[in-house]
C-alpha cells in the first residue's frame, strides 16, 4: 500500500523563505505543498478551507500574528499539525508558541540542518524544539509531554541561543570549499549576511563552485551580504609579535561584523562567518597562535552576536586523531560538525 501524501500549507511574509521551503519540500515525494500565504488572517482562512496535514507557520506576520493565527487554526482545523518556523529564539516566544497547541518550534537559521528532522518529528506525532533555543532532542522530549503532545519543559527551559563557534575538518581543499559553500548557501537562505575569510585560492574555488551550481551570489555581494576577506591579510591586521593581539582582533572582526550586519535581510538573523584565520596559522606550524586566536575569536564573536564555522584541513594534523593540537582545537569550539568527514569516510 502506498503511503498517503501529506498536504502542507506554508505561511510566511518573506518570499525567499517560502521559496526555500517550497524547493526543499518538493524533493520529498510524501509531501505536497497545497498553498502559500503571506499573512496570518489569510492563513486562518486557508487552513479552514484546505484542512492541511501540516502548517509551517511564521510568528511575525502582518494582519494577524502567527501565535494568534495558530490559536484560531487549532479551533477551525484541529487535525492540522503546526510547526512554527521563526527567527526568534527567546524563551518567552517559544513558550507562547507551544502554548497554542503547536507541535514544534524551528529556528529559521538552523533550518539547513533541522528542517527535515522537525517535519519528520511533527508528522510522526512527536514534539520538536530547535536545539538553538535549548530544546531537548525529540527522543528525549517525548518523555515529558502534556496531553496536547507538547513538551512544555523544553519550552520553559529555553534560553536565548548561544553564539555558535563551530569547527569542521576536511580531507582536502575540494571538501573544504564544498563545506563552506553549503554553509554560505544555508546562511543566505535564512536571511543572514556572510563573511568569508579564506585563502585566495579557496575564495576563487568558492566562486567557481557557485558559478558551476548556477547560484547567484552577485546579489548578495552587491548589497554587502557576502563579504570576501583574504585570510592572510586579515591575520596581518590581527597579529602582533607573532601572536594574535586581543585589541587588534576585536577591532578588525568587530568592524567586519558591523559592516555585514547592515545587509541582514531577516529580522533576528545573525551574521555568519566561514573562517580560515586560525587554520592558516596552524598550516604555518603556529599551533599556539592558532589556539590563542580561537580563544580570542570566541570572545569577540560572542560580544557581536555572530556565528562562526572554522574550516581545518586534516593535513594540519599529521598525528591524526591522536594529535594533542587537534584535541585543543576541538575544545575551543562549541561544536564539532564532522559533517564533511562523515560523508567522505562513509
Amino acid at each position: 500500500m502506498e503511503k498517503a501524501i501529506l498536504r502542507v500549507l506554508i505561511v510566511d511574509d518573506f518570499q525567499p523563505w517560502r521559496q526555500f521551503l517550497l524547493s526543499t519540500l518538493q524533493k520529498l515525494p510524501q509531501l505536497k505543498v497545497i498553498g502559500e500565504e503571506a499573512d496570518g488572517l489569510s492563513a486562518v482562512h486557508s487552513a479552514e478551507d484546505l484542512k492541511p496535514d501540516l502548517i509551517i507557520l511564521d510568528i511575525s506576520l502582518p494582519k494577524l500574528n502567527g501565535i494568534e493565527a495558530a490559536r484560531r487554526i487549532r479551533k477551525l482545523s484541529p487535525g492540522s499539525r503546526i510547526l512554527f518556523a521563526s527567527a526568534d529564539r527567546s524563551r518567552e516566544t517559544v513558550e507562547a508558541a507551544l502554548e497554542t497547541g503547536a507541535c514544534g518550534y524551528l529556528v529559521k537559521t538552523d533550518a539547513g540542518s533541522e528542517l527535515l528532522p522537525a517535519i519528520a518529528a511533527v508528522i510522526g506525532g512527536k514534539p520538536f524544539v530547535s536545539a538553538g533555543v535549548g530544546g531537548k532532542h525529540p527522543a528525549q522530549a517525548a518523555k515529558r509531554q502534556n496531553r496536547d503532545g507538547v513538551d512544555r519543559d523544553s519550552a520553559r527551559s529555553a534560553q536565548n541561543a548561544k553564539v555558535r563557534h563551530e569547527v569542521d575538518f576536511y580531507h582536502d581543499d575540494i571538501a573544504l570549499v564544498n563545506g563552506f559553500c553549503r554553509s554560505i548557501e544555508d546562511a543566505l537562505k535564512m536571511g543572514a549576511a556572510v563573511i568569508v575569510i579564506a585563502t585566495a585560492s579557496h575564495h576563487a574555488q568558492i566562486l567557481e563552485q557557485f558559478t558551476y551550481q548556477g547560484t547567484n551570489i552577485n546579489a548578495a555581494m552587491e548589497r554587502g551580504g557576502y563579504l570576501s576577506v583574504n585570510a592572510v591579510e586579515a591575520l596581518e591586521m590581527m597579529m602582533s609579535d607573532g601572536m594574535p593581539d586581543e585589541g587588534r582582533c576585536s577591532r578588525a572582526v568587530g568592524d567586519l561584523i558591523a559592516r555585514a550586519r547592515k545587509a541582514v535581510t531577516l529580522k533576528g538573523a545573525r551574521v555568519a562567518i566561514c573562517g580560515e584565520c586560525a587554520p592558516t596559522l596552524l598550516q604555518e606550524g603556529k599551533a599556539d597562535a592558532a589556539i590563542r586566536l580561537e580563544q580570542i575569536w570566541d570572545e569577540v564573536t560572542k560580544q557581536h552576536n555572530a556565528d562562526t564555522l572554522c574550516g581545518y584541513l586534516w593535513s594540519a594534523f599529521p598525528e591524526g586523531e591522536n594529535s594533542a593540537v587537534l584535541r585543543r582545537i576541538r575544545a575551543e569550539h562549541s561544536a564539532v560538525r564532522k559533517r564533511s568527514c562523515d560523508r567522505e569516510m562513509s
